[in-house]
């Protein structure tokens, strides 16, 4: 991508709002943070934190590692962003996941950001210069079981970005960087005989992105801390044949107005209650994820997705499909994302693929 930097472009990397909009939606610093990368969640909707485990686990909810039946995983998965304008802008990221033994596993992952190169061209003068603005975080989890059917989990992330870009005007842009944590838990039933059918509830829960403001350009921004809350059921018709639904809920746990003076603890807790229409608006700020998934002989995947966020807070509407193969220990993981919405999504009409490789021994529940 090579363009004269203007000054509305350079808003946008400074990685303060993915998705900026006229309206009352909330801004943070490292948004980048929540986009899901992982084909299997995109195609469902962006749900993952009670779908069945896999290998990409510790992005979404962490406690599902232990439910994962390979002893490992690793996991590579690739996002074009903004691919109707340009094809040098891509989120990356890689996991590792490893069962210690029957109730215990840890991870960890890199996820990249690169924005691609920017050819700056000052005013009034022939000469340019480029610049490459990134952002990446590293995690490192780990998942204990606290019973037969549930487990919990913490992680520990580290953020940093650099959106400087030399040349311009503007010389104050410091690289960033930033520590949270994530909590989570996760709950899997035995599976239950029915008339029709077997099945297996699901349920989760995670807060993540939970850390101290970031100083960006003079001022402190909050990460993007996210509570989510989502339930499952999967349909085992036969030993071939299995539908899950899984739905999810999300809210961000920023304070919608003022927060200059809150801490990433009382910002949270203040994020429930402080929206200026009151509880209707506090509901505006839960979004919706909706994801289907038919497994057949475990080897061939089919999926579908909805997703919901309010107009006024953001107004990401969108629907997804996707499919997957696995042949052996080797998985790969197709979506594509439609948008509904009247503002411009960066990831319409784009194809995410994840590859994931699964080794060692088989752990069964």
């Amino acid at each position: 991508m090579r363009f004269k930097v203007k000054s509305f472009l350079l808003l946008t990397f400074l990685g303060v709002q993915l998705h900026a909009q006229e309206n009352n939606s909330i801004t943070t610093v490292a948004p980048f943070l929540n986009i899901v990368t992982d084909a299997r969640a995109a195609a469902m909707g962006d749900v993952g934190v009670a779908t069945s485990a896999d290998g990409n686990s510790i992005f979404h909810n962490a406690s599902k590692m232990v439910f994962h039946k390979s002893e490992g995983s690793l996991a590579l998965n690739y996002t074009p962003w903004l691919r109707q304008l340009t094809d040098d802008i891509y989120i990356a990221n890689l996991t590792y996941q490893q069962r210690i033994d029957e109730r215990s596993a840890f991870g960890g992952g890199i996820k990249y950001f690169d924005y691609g190169t920017i050819e700056v061209t000052q005013e009034g003068s022939e000469s340019t210069s480029d610049a490459q603005p990134y952002e990446f975080a590293i995690d490192a989890a780990y998942a204990l079981k606290l019973s037969e059917n549930y487990s919990m989990s913490v992680a520990l992330r580290y953020t940093r970005a650099d959106l400087s870009i030399t040349g311009t005007n503007i010389t104050d842009i410091e690289p960033t960087n930033g520590f949270a944590v994530d909590i989570s838990g996760y709950y899997q039933s035995n599976e239950m005989a029915f008339d029709q059918f077997n099945g297996v509830v699901r349920g989760g829960f995670s807060i993540s992105n939970l850390g101290p403001k970031v100083e960006v350009v003079s001022r402190e921004e909050f990460l993007p801390t996210n509570l989510k809350l989502g339930g499952g059921f999967d349909f085992i018709f036969d030993d071939y044949n299995q539908i899950g639904l899984t739905l999810e809920f999300t809210k961000l746990l920023v304070p919608s107005v003022g927060g200059e003076d809150e801490n990433f603890i009382s910002g949270a807790l203040k994020s429930f209650g402080d929206a200026e229409e009151g509880f209707s608006e506090e509901l505006q700020e839960v979004t919706l994820g909706f994801g289907a998934e038919y497994l057949y002989n475990n080897a061939f995947a089919f999926r579908a997705g909805y997703f919901k966020e309010n107009e006024n807070k953001g107004n990401r509407n969108f629907l997804t499909f996707g499919a997957g193969f696995k042949a052996s220990a080797f998985k790969v993981d197709l979506s594509y994302l439609l948008s509904n919405a009247s503002v411009n999504n960066p990831l319409d009409r784009t194809l995410r693929i994840s590859f994931t490789f699964d080794f060692g021994d088989s752990y069964e529940f």
